[in-house]
């Protein structure tokens, strides 16, 4: 202990030894000391002297430190040493943080190389990365904590190739992604760190972090934290979403199919009062914005971007980034961040251009948000950044969107003018003719936006008439634009004005025209071009080299001063051709020129730089090789062209005419099939009723039969009651016996009831002869004697018959139950039955109601038979409707079949129409003129015809 004592700086005896000295002995003492607390204490001591001896200890003890890691996993105090001395060995965080501004850059790369190299000695072996991801798995804080910033600061220096061993190590991403579920917020937030590091520029590592859902992580990160109003650790979150997101495709359509994209529109929620924000909120809300673009890019696949957008419009998160736009008290970076957010939000899709139109600002009275952003563009008091946003805003607005274009022009139009308001026209007019340059240059260039490949709103803005000034006549918004020019500005307003007009007259003869038939605009173009002028001017001579040729290419001969063949003499006579194309060439050779070409959005580093638009310079590349051509074509070739332009553009024509009358033929076609399916869907519907129909009147027949066998043609009851019976399947032979039974039984009650009433008569008569005997008392006596016992006899007599009709009665009841049994069995008959059981008391019941019965079937009948008669005019109804509608059908059919052969005719006629373009074609390139494929500029029509060929191969096989 004496050794570290002098180590550590304590008392010593002899004289101190040197920092090298004591790190050797050190590292002997790591590695052959067999006391865990010594080698302890003498990494520990290597941790301290690693700071200030940096290459000292890394180069003697980087193998000592890392067989420690290998050998002493069981302390995690010494494992936790050795982390953090190789923490400070390689890292050049701590390095930089103690130099001095004063310090030459010589000694920071110095560092740089130091720590660079050091990692690659350490990466060297790939076990020592694998088993830092092994330590990093460890729970206890003292080693898993050191790990993290010791991977880190190796993705730092030698990023490329520790991705690379991870990415190879088993389930080396998936262990630094359970950094962020730890619930000690240091760890978790330097495993941020780390995983910024390992995702950049590495798709796979980036796809593979996206599916450890880390999206979901991240995004309750940042809503634990606070949103735009959390710190530091939200802007680690952002900027790792944005290595996740930004150029990988994979990882945003994963991101827009999570609905993540709902998640980030509580983070655009400010109030009203938006003063003294935060640095680090602004920082925050810098990243989420930036965050929302990379999904939006114009530089992502255009699908993508479409479905990305659509999906913030429907959440919400448009309106409330135009909230913000329309706010007060943004800070101004915010605000020009927020409006380039918006511009690449709403740019190309049509829904969401819509509703940026619709915004208006919180004004008195209200006004549109694009006039409002239109007055800080023209405003030079305004930031040069925050001009060059609004400048985006209006390109992207305008992008794709004919609805919006004409909206904007129609400002300018004189039938449209309120003089009561400001619209986006009079601002876009104002700046084009304020003092300002740059005013005058975004004015320009969002004026040729709004014509930008639209013919019609090319001429309709011919019409435009400016009062210059009291007592002068208006001039035209053209001429006025040539005036300016001709005046001899700056360098940016001309530059400005040129691409205003080259925009306006490309593939417009009608502005051709109008621009020659100023005398004076001519000879002022071939003056600027064929001066010798100094490198400023160069790009307004090529500029105006350009105009001059599209006046060439786009003329349409109507003045005769001015055809084609005469400018180009003039060219000739006071240009020359070759100089003429050598100054149309400063274009695209000018650097600014290229740097315009690379993005849509307008960056430039100061005002003096913006001479170019990113649409411009599509429109130059597509028009300088066919000017170059037209200046060399002969008389004779231009009337050549001209016969075979006016040839193709007839037969175009006829193209279209025949497309269009193709076009309305499937429309009729299509509207045929769906009268065809409407009226099959009827007529099925028809045939269902009318079988429905025709079981009901089966049923009707069925029952009428029923009924007519219950009557029957036998006036006889009982037959009919057999017949019923027999029908409903019982068996006869049991009925006719117990009938047989039941006429036995009331023969034998009748005649006991003829015996009773002979005795009864025999009684009477015995009493009468009693009242009239007597003559003497013992003759009566003995009379009445005689009476009396043959009266008892008669009586008892009585008796017994009573009592042999009781138990007769008894069984007839007997039978009556077991009749009653057969008639449940079977309900038709039992009314029969019972009729037959009524018969047997008293027949005259029995007759009434047989004849009541009677007339009820009978009205039954009658009125099944109306029914029938009713039925069977449905059904002579529904057999006339199905004629009709197969007649229909059958015409239908023939009018199908007509289109289909005039259709066949039709292709006929173009496949003659294409051959001889193509002979004309073939004509044109013998004579040297360069046509254009009509597979690439008719594109579109093709797939049209090829979707109607396809319907009418599927209506040939229906």
């Amino acid at each position: 202990m004496n050794f570290l004592r002098g180590v550590m700086g304590g008392p010593s005896a002899g004289p101190q030894p040197s920092g090298a000295d004591t790190i050797q002995k050190l590292c002997d003492r790591v590695a052959s000391s067999t006391l865990l607390d010594d080698r302890r204490d003498a990494v520990r001591a290597l941790k301290s002297l690693s700071k200030k001896y940096r290459l000292e200890v890394g180069i003697q003890a980087m193998e000592h430190l890392i067989h420690v890691l290998e050998t002493d996993r069981s302390d995690s105090e010494i494992i936790g040493y050795a982390l953090d001395t190789l923490y400070n060995v390689i890292s050049n965080d701590l390095e930089e943080e103690e130099q001095d501004d004063s310090e030459e850059e010589n000694s920071a790369k110095q560092v740089d190389d130091l720590g660079s190299q050091f990692t690659e000695i350490f990466i060297k072996q790939q076990e020592n990365v694998t088993l830092l991801l092994t330590l990093v798995e460890e729970f206890d804080f003292h080693v898993r904590w050191p790990a993290v910033k010791l991977l880190t600061s190796l993705l730092k220096q030698q990023g490329p190739q520790v991705q690379q061993i991870i990415l190879v190590s088993p389930m080396g991403v998936s262990r630094l992604m359970d950094l962020l579920a730890d619930s000690r917020e240091v760890i978790r937030n330097d495993g941020v760190l780390l995983l910024q590091q390992l995702t950049k520029s590495n798709a796979a590592i980036q796809k593979i972090v996206a599916f450890e859902n880390a999206f979901e992580r991240l995004l309750d990160i940042i809503t634990e934290e606070g949103n735009s109003d959390g710190g530091i650790v939200v802007e680690d979150c952002l900027l790792l979403l944005q290595n996740l997101l930004k150029n990988n495709n994979s990882n945003q359509n994963f991101f827009k199919e999570g609905s993540y994209i709902q998640r980030m529109k509580p983070w655009f929620e400010v109030g009203d009062d938006n003063c003294g924000w935060s640095a680090q909120k602004v920082t925050n809300l810098h990243l989420m914005l930036q965050l929302v673009r990379v999904l939006v890019s114009p530089t992502n696949p255009p699908g993508a971007t479409s479905s990305c957008q659509k999906a913030m419009f429907h959440c919400g998160l448009l309106q409330q980034l135009c909230t913000i736009l329309m706010a007060t008290g943004v800070p101004a970076d915010i605000l020009t961040e927020t409006i380039n957010t918006v511009s690449e939000v709403i740019r190309g899709c049509q829904t969401n251009q819509d509703y940026f139109a619709s915004v208006n600002a919180p004004s008195n009275p209200p006004r549109p948000a694009i006039v409002v952003l239109l007055m800080s563009m023209v405003n030079e008091r305004q930031p040069f950044v925050l001009r060059c946003a609004v400048l985006y805003c209006f390109q992207c607005f305008l992008y794709k969107n004919q609805k919006g274009q004409g909206e904007i022009v129609s400002t300018l139009l004189p039938s449209t003018i309120d003089g009561n308001s400001v619209s986006a026209g009079q601002l876009l007019c104002g700046g084009l003719f304020s003092t300002d340059s740059l005013s005058n240059w975004c004015a320009a260039v969002a004026l040729a936006h709004a014509l930008q490949e639209n013919a019609t709103l090319k001429e309709q803005l011919l019409r435009v008439q400016l009062a210059t000034s009291i007592g002068n006549p208006p001039v035209s918004l053209l001429q006025q634009c040539t005036n300016i020019l001709s005046q001899g500005s700056k360098v940016q307003t001309r530059v400005g004005l040129l691409m205003l007009l080259c925009t306006w007259l490309s593939n417009c003869s009608i502005a051709v025209t109008h621009f020659l038939h100023n005398p004076a605009n001519v000879p002022f173009l071939t003056g600027q071009i064929a001066e010798n002028l100094g490198e400023e001017e160069q790009l307004v001579q090529g500029l105006c080299a350009l105009l001059l040729g599209i006046s060439i290419y786009y003329n349409d001969n109507s003045l005769e001063n001015y055809r084609k063949e005469k400018l180009k003499q003039l060219i000739e006579k006071r240009i020359g051709r070759e100089n003429f194309i050598e100054k149309l060439g400063f274009i695209s050779k000018h650097e600014l020129y290229s740097r315009a070409a690379q993005k849509p959005q307008p960056s430039f580093s100061s005002p003096d730089h913006m001479m170019f638009d990113h649409e411009f310079t599509k429109l130059v590349k597509e028009l300088e090789g066919v000017i170059s051509k037209a200046i060399y074509k002969s008389s004779e070739e231009d009337k050549k062209e001209e016969e075979v332009k006016k040839t193709l553009e007839q037969h175009d024509n006829i193209v279209t005419h025949y497309k269009k009358v193709i076009r309305e033929q499937d429309q009729e076609l299509e509207e045929l099939k769906q009268r065809i399916n409407t009226l099959t869907s009827q007529n099925e519907q028809l045939q269902a009723t009318v079988t429905q129909q025709v079981s009901q009147i089966q049923q009707h027949k069925d029952q009428y039969n029923l009924l007519k066998v219950q009557l029957g043609k036998d006036p006889q009851h009982h037959n009919s009651h057999g017949d019923t019976l027999q029908m409903n399947g019982i068996q006869t032979e049991e009925v006719s016996k117990l009938k047989e039974e039941l006429e036995e039984w009331k023969n034998k009650h009748e005649l006991l009831q003829g015996q009773l009433k002979e005795k009864d008569s025999v009684i009477e008569k015995l009493n009468s002869s009693q009242l009239e005997m007597g003559a003497t008392e013992q003759s009566l006596q003995t009379s009445r004697f005689g009476g009396l016992e043959h009266s008892n006899e008669l009586q008892k007599e009585l008796e017994m018959l009573r009592s042999q009709i009781q138990l007769q009665s008894a069984e007839i009841s007997k039978l009556q139950m077991e009749n009653q049994k057969l008639q449940v069995m079977n309900t038709a008959a039992d009314p029969m039955l019972g009729d037959s059981g009524a018969t047997a008391a008293t027949s005259s019941e029995s007759e009434a109601r047989l004849e009541q019965e009677i007339k009820e079937l009978k009205s039954q009948v009658k009125a099944l038979s109306e029914e029938k008669e009713s039925l069977k005019q449905q059904l002579d109804s529904s057999t006339s409707t199905v004629a009709i509608l197969q007649d229909k059908n059958s015409r239908l059919e023939r009018e199908v079949a007509e289109s289909k052969k005039e259709q066949d005719d039709l292709l006929v006629l173009l496949a003659d129409q294409d051959q001889k373009i193509a002979a004309q074609k073939m004509k044109l390139k013998d004579f040297g003129v360069a046509v254009e494929d009509e597979d690439d500029t008719e594109s579109g029509d093709q797939g049209d015809e090829d979707e109607d060929g396809d319907e009418e191969e599927q209506d040939e096989n229906a």
